[in-house]
């Protein structure tokens, strides 16, 4: 009898975390499950945690050569039988009732795509600040469904909002296999936002639990953190590339509309953190070079001074706060 549910897990030098990852799903009340972790090529013991497992329900690859997460989640998602697909990010952790909780809802509400709020937790803590759906400010009681037009509204770079761009949904495998829907190899960070909303745009019928299950950790060595330029160019060209390709202006215009403001919004961080990134790095002649090109710099700046202000000012008084502590 195929697993009710494929876990994917895509590790890439996560030796700290890969264990509790893989613990927290062999712990689940929901026992017809699967575990299938490939290890994107790492160089340090992230495979031999991972193999050291003895469940037979845990399954390791290992990619030759360094693909990228996306390709690494669409391998292991083409060696998934399971009804549901599952995705576990290497340094985070599920609650040990999500997945028959989200199990039970899905069959309920007949979706494709599940997903619940999530824990947020700062590296080297072990409780959480706080969850998504909380810091949204929006108010979410009971199971919600959501369409694309919200989806992309609440998702807005910059901006505090929903961002369920970076939940973690449960898919129904045969609506990603009937649709021919996969991650996009040539997107590095930001894959689970346009996978999500491909499948709401063929049709997905997607719902959010307002209970948290998945414990989300931010790391200064996650993609998350990495650079704000990059992320930024990548999500202009796949906005053009999305938009053409699923020919939204035409078939859902609100949708097209919603986008738009999402592209304006990249494009203006994106003239940003392109002089704030070489100023970082004492880069000075490239600043100079990227202030002239991108002039709205200034505009954001001013407009982003009082909250780089009060975030200097909450550093100085933690610092100070610790120092008379000790």
């Amino acid at each position: 009898m195929n697993p009710e549910v494929s876990v994917i897990i895509p590790a890439y030098n996560t030796e700290k975390y890969i264990a509790k990852a893989i613990e927290s799903v062999l712990q689940q009340t929901l026992n017809n499950l699967e575990l299938i972790v490939v290890d994107d090529s790492s160089s340090d013991d992230t495979v031999a945690i991972a193999s050291s497992f003895a469940d037979p329900r845990v399954k390791v690859l290992v990619n030759s050569e360094n693909l990228g997460a996306a390709a690494t989640r669409n391998r292991a998602i083409s060696e998934a039988t399971g009804k549901w697909i599952a995705v576990l990010d290497s340094d985070d952790w599920y609650a040990p009732e999500r997945l028959e909780k989200l199990v039970q809802i899905a069959s309920t509400e007949k979706a494709d795509m599940i997903a619940d709020d999530l824990y947020l937790i700062r590296q080297c803590e072990n409780a959480p600040w706080s969850t998504l759906i909380t810091e949204s400010r929006e108010s979410i009681c009971t199971t919600k469904q959501i369409d694309p037009v919200y989806f992309v509204e609440t998702d807005v770079y910059g901006k505090r909002c929903l961002h369920l761009g970076i939940s973690k949904p449960m898919f129904r495998q045969d609506f990603l296999i009937q649709n021919q829907i996969q991650y996009d190899p040539s997107v590095r960070m930001g894959q689970d936002f346009w996978l999500s909303l491909t499948c709401l745009v063929r049709g997905a019928r997607f719902f959010l639990v307002p209970e948290p299950y998945y414990f989300y950790l931010s790391r200064s060595g996650s993609l998350v953190y990495g650079s704000k330029v990059e992320r930024l160019i990548q999500s202009c060209h796949k906005f053009v590339d999305f938009v053409e390709k699923e020919e939204i202006a035409t078939k859902q215009p609100r949708l097209y509309n919603a986008l738009c403001r999402n592209y304006t919004a990249f494009k203006r961080y994106l003239s940003y953190y392109s002089v704030v990134e070489p100023l970082k790095e004492k880069k000075w002649l490239n600043a100079l070079k990227e202030m002239l090109k991108n002039p709205y710099f200034f505009i954001h700046f001013f407009i982003q001074l009082p909250l780089i202000l009060n975030r200097r000012i909450q550093f100085f008084w933690k610092n100070e706060s610790g120092n008379e502590v000790t």
